[in-house]
């Protein structure tokens, strides 16, 4: 055999070997890079969530203690526990592959739905709004589990559909009639803010997905002025959405809330008045712990530490929509497009809220403001988001 026979074949052997060696450098890659985002998602789930106890226990000891007679730590300790069960929650989905949970689909939107219409019925009514069933020693919200149930039905919805994607007879109609049925059950309750919610993220499932822009234009019409008309018959929503276009006009009244909060967010300054040291949570802002969880932040941890909130939502919606963009399954795709979508629209509506720039609506800024179901839902909706993630392509 000659010299240059022998070296032809050994830089062929060379060559494969190169291209080998290439291919499992660009799988390791590919899986680093899902991972990468995969443990990003849940350090940024983690970190809002244990940030979020820490500002609950300042938000709510003072009102525990001074307006309940109760011990300063019991929201917290509430909260503790649900965040428990929201991490064995967050364990579970992102475990198991999402395909999974197809099977659920229409059993859990059966239970959400039967559990709404409970709540109308023998719901525990809290302020003038009955969103609330009492299991033994908690209360839950059916309306926040709808969220997800919602979510995983649309996108096993249009993961079966995608051939039909440009019928709106196939597709959308099925999604609005479902959004409807929630919607009313909601805003009886009322609970307006999550028909907000549930709306933004149906349309942007469906657009993401490829639905023709002119039948989610017209249901969008409908619906707005289908749930303002309900609104307004409302004189709970009526005098909140009177209240957001003038907060001066009832300053003791409706308007307190918005105006408190402003108060609070404009006396942080640039760092804050200190952790714990909030004036607002002392009877000016009510719900503090809540759902004006975030004027709280901005008082005692300043401009710079609210804007570390936002900018830790905006993370976790970037890195959602990059997962949703790289996902290998149409349904894996729909379900971090939805998560992820009700993650922004709830924050932003929650921050636009309590700075007076959307009308208060109820909506936890999620997972920092107290209440369990929420921050159940939003583990376990994160969890599915770092399923996806491990199993994206790229």
């Amino acid at each position: 055999m000659t010299a240059s026979v022998q070296l032809g074949r050994l830089s062929r052997r060379r060559t494969r070997s190169a291209r080998r060696a290439a291919g499992r450098a660009q799988r390791v890659a590919v899986v680093n890079a899902g991972e990468r985002r995969a443990a990003i998602l849940t350090l940024l789930a983690l970190v809002l969530s244990l940030f979020g106890l820490v500002m609950v226990l300042s938000a709510s000891s003072v009102s525990d203690f001074h307006q309940l007679d109760a011990s300063p730590f019991a929201t917290f300790g509430k909260q503790v526990t649900f965040f428990v069960l929201g991490v064995a929650g967050f364990v579970v989905t992102s475990r198991l592959d999402p395909t999974v949970f197809r099977r659920l689909v229409l059993p859990g939107l059966g239970v959400v739905i039967v559990s709404m219409i409970a709540v109308l019925i023998v719901g525990v009514e809290v302020n003038g709004s009955q969103r609330w069933l009492r299991l033994g020693p908690i209360n839950v919200q059916p309306g926040e589990f709808a969220k997800l149930a919602f979510v995983l039905f649309v996108a096993d919805l249009l993961a079966r559909r995608r051939h039909l994607i440009h019928r709106a007879t196939a597709v959308v109609n099925p999604v609005m009639g479902v959004l409807a049925a929630l919607g009313l059950l909601l805003l009886l309750q009322p609970k307006m803010g999550t028909v907000i919610l549930l709306t933004a993220t149906a349309l942007t499932m469906l657009f993401l997905a490829g639905v023709r822009l002119l039948p989610l234009l017209g249901w969008t019409v409908a619906l707005a002025s289908g749930g303002l008309a309900m609104a307004w018959a409302s004189t709970y929503q009526r005098q909140r959405l009177l209240s957001f276009l003038s907060n001066e006009a009832d300053p003791t009244g409706a308007g307190w809330q918005t105006i408190q909060s402003k108060v609070g967010i404009a006396s942080g300054g640039l760092t804050g008045v200190g952790l714990g040291a909030s004036r607002a949570k002392w009877g000016f802002l009510p719900f503090a712990h809540t759902d004006f969880i975030f004027a709280v932040i901005a008082e005692e941890v300043g401009f710079l530490g609210a804007l570390g909130v936002v900018l830790a939502f905006v993370m976790f919606c970037y890195l959602g929509m990059v997962t949703a963009m790289r996902a290998v399954d149409p349904f894996h795709a729909s379900v971090a497009a939805g998560v992820t979508a009700l993650v922004m629209f709830q924050s932003f509506l929650n921050i636009a809220m309590t700075l007076g720039r959307a009308p208060v609506t109820g909506e936890a800024l999620p997972f920092v403001s107290a209440g369990g179901s929420s921050l159940i839902v939003m583990l376990a909706g994160t969890g599915l988001l770092v399923s996806i993630a491990r199993r994206s392509a790229n």
